[in-house]
């Protein structure tokens, strides 16, 4: 890691919420591993039957933390627990534990957000939104804030398709200042029925709700030292600690799985869009990154009354990937990585249009999964094939805006700050991401399924 971050980052005290999540446990891994950080306090609720410190515990058998703990074995006592639910009224923070948090913390990054684009509106509104702005009304009392980073989306603002490193609160219909309490007088069902209402153009809750937060970062944050970070779609790790780790089947990864067995055979994509995805160590070094430029510029942003940086965190031109190339890899490494569980034959076919993905899918998924549950039947077996295409038919609904649009980026606040800094230093600029060719990514996506 450049030796300038870890400077930054030497006996700092951080504040992580979503540190249980896929990005921020691997955020959580790299301050541990590349710095000498003091200690972090880490943001995490109870969640099927399993408290706080059961979760945390877990980690000491996380293939993720194992190159970690072989070296330095007692590493984990960095962390210190939080019990709180970003989902809960001021996040379920005890006042003891409030004021703790408020005179340590120095660097603040909230992961946390429900990603799911079926959320009911009110869930997703209190997890995205509404904790965004509890987590700038405490940062607001730390005393030795330095840096806050706002983990945002690339995708918050899909509704245009030009997205520059700006606001843009004209996409919503109403502000976080109206729509916030609105929340508040509104039971979780009477909010639900309002929800196509109050997203407009927004395909889903997930993206409404995120740009709402941004929207709370740009009129709620005051002077505070704040950032946001947009990434595009996160997938396995590129090579730290290790290649291809990743602990989840959605986005990207659901379709190398669905396609690798056989199942998923016609998808709703456009082969000649570009696919933003990203390995998710290089986000998190991007992360850490935005935390120092932040606290470097802070003194004079406050000066010029200027709103918070944003970090739009994409795959550059040079080393993009498109949705075509994309469907090609996983034909290629179809016969290099064959999956043991595989059902059919392996392949994908696409369409850019979403009433021909449902016409193909009778045909490729629905009446071929009715067969196999009428032979499941007759030899007494449970039938599964239709309940499962059911839900990679509603996966498909849900992706397919994404899959067959077009989007640009500007990047220009993400690329300059390291820009001229030797290359075996840099870890925001672009050449960053090009160490990986994007396609490797997609390969470590398909070897991990083995």
């Amino acid at each position: 890691m450049n030796s300038t971050i870890i400077d930054f980052y030497k006996d700092k005290t951080l504040f992580l919420t979503g540190g249980s999540g896929f990005l921020g446990r691997v955020v959580i891994e790299k301050v541990l591993r590349a710095t000498e950080a003091s200690r972090i306090y880490v943001l995490i609720r109870s969640k099927r039957g399993k408290s706080p410190q059961d979760r945390i515990a877990e980690w000491k058998t996380d293939p993720l933390f194992g190159v970690l703990l072989k070296t330095q074995p007692n590493t984990l006592e960095r962390i210190v627990l939080i019990s709180g639910d970003c989902e809960e009224p001021d996040l379920e923070i005890s006042e003891e534990v409030r004021e703790l948090l408020k005179n340590e913390v120095q660097v603040v990054i909230h992961c946390a957000a429900t990603v799911n684009f079926a959320e009911p509106l009110h869930k997703a509104l209190d997890i995205n939104t509404r904790a965004t702005q509890l987590m700038l009304n405490l940062a607001k009392e730390m005393s030795r804030l330095v840096g806050f980073v706002h983990v945002s989306t690339a995708f918050s603002n899909c509704v245009i398709s030009h997205i520059s490193e700006q606001y843009y609160p004209d996409n919503l219909i109403a502000g976080a200042d109206k729509v916030l309490p609105i929340r508040k007088v509104c039971g979780d069902v009477l909010l639900d029925t309002m929800a196509s209402t109050l997203m407009g153009k927004f395909p889903n809750t997930y993206t409404y709700t995120k740009a709402l937060a941004e929207n709370v970062i740009q009129t709620e944050s005051g002077e505070l030292p704040v950032c946001i970070f947009r990434p595009g779609s996160i997938v396995a790790t590129n090579k730290e600690p290790m290649s291809g780790w990743i602990d989840n089947i959605y986005g990207p990864l659901a379709m190398v799985y669905g396609t690798g067995i056989g199942v998923l055979r016609i998808a709703p994509m456009n082969v000649r869009a570009l696919n933003p995805i990203l390995p998710v160590d290089y986000c998190a070094n991007c992360i850490l990154a935005c935390a120092m430029q932040t606290a470097n510029e802070s003194a004079e942003k406050r000066h010029r009354s200027l709103p918070p940086t944003i970090y739009n965190y994409v795959p550059h031109k040079s080393n993009s990937i498109s949705n075509r190339a994309f469907i090609n890899i996983l034909a290629k490494y179809r016969h290099v990585v064959p999956l043991e569980q595989a059902l059919w034959y392996p392949f994908l076919h696409t369409t850019p249009f979403l009433w021909l993905f449902k016409l193909i899918a009778i045909f490729y998924h629905t009446l071929p999964g009715y067969a196999i549950d009428l032979v499941l039947r007759l030899q007494g077996q449970k039938p599964r094939m239709i309940k499962l295409y059911q839900k990679v038919h509603k996966s498909m609904n849900a992706l397919s805006y994404f899959g067959t649009r077009f989007w640009t980026y500007e990047t220009i606040n993400t690329a300059a700050p390291f820009a001229n800094e030797p290359e075996h230093e840099r870890c925001l600029s672009w050449e960053f991401t090009s160490k990986s060719r994007g396609s490797g990514d997609i390969i470590n996506l398909y070897n991990i399924l083995l």
